[in-house]
């Protein structure tokens, strides 16, 4: 619960708080507590609230529940990458560009910020008895074909211990699928 809470906006909102308590303080009643409290604590954390929203990254989103079968084949067969990359991509993140932009650059499918593929949603299935973690991406400027080319390097990559296969999603989106091996 806590991973889908935004610090960005809880600075925010408490920073904000403590200041305008800190001014009704000072102008209103001149209460020197609670104007220092506004001052030394609501500020600050307004600030550092301001400056983690203009760096957040927002969780990617479900693109369908999770069926509790595939919770359950989830907690046999997944891999710790797979849970570290579902864990990851949705959760807030701070000071990234895009979720998982180190990845696709170390597997050649992001030469320039502009060509980055966006992950826009993830999705746990069950594929033939095993567990399957489905990163969609939407990829304007990377082919499909590029990206079935590097099938194997994504499978080294996020391996060991998983299968990737690349499938068309739509116009300009593609599936990732990662699946666990028995």
């Amino acid at each position: 619960m806590l991973r889908r809470i935004s610090l960005g906006t809880l600075g925010l909102s408490v920073g904000g708080l403590l200041t305008l308590v800190g001014f009704w303080a000072y102008f209103i009643t001149d209460n020197a507590t609670l104007n220092l409290v506004g001052f030394f604590y609501g500020i600050p954390l307004l600030l550092i609230g301001l400056a983690l929203k203009a760096s957040e990254l927002e969780p990617v989103p479900l693109m369908q529940p999770t069926a509790p079968d595939v919770i359950a084949l989830r907690e046999q067969q997944a891999t710790s990458t797979q849970n570290q990359i579902r864990k990851d991509v949705t959760r807030y993140r701070y000071g990234q560009r895009a979720h998982l932009d180190s990845s696709l650059s170390h597997l050649g499918l992001s030469p320039t910020d502009e060509e980055c593929p966006t992950l826009i949603g993830v999705q746990e299935v069950e594929t033939e008895g095993a567990y399957t973690l489905v990163l969609e991406f939407e990829s304007p400027l990377i082919p499909l074909e590029v990206w079935q080319e590097k099938q194997d390097k994504i499978a080294s990559f996020f391996g060991p211990g998983v299968k990737a296969i690349v499938t068309p999603a739509g116009d300009q989106r593609v599936d990732v699928a990662l699946i666990a091996l028995p």
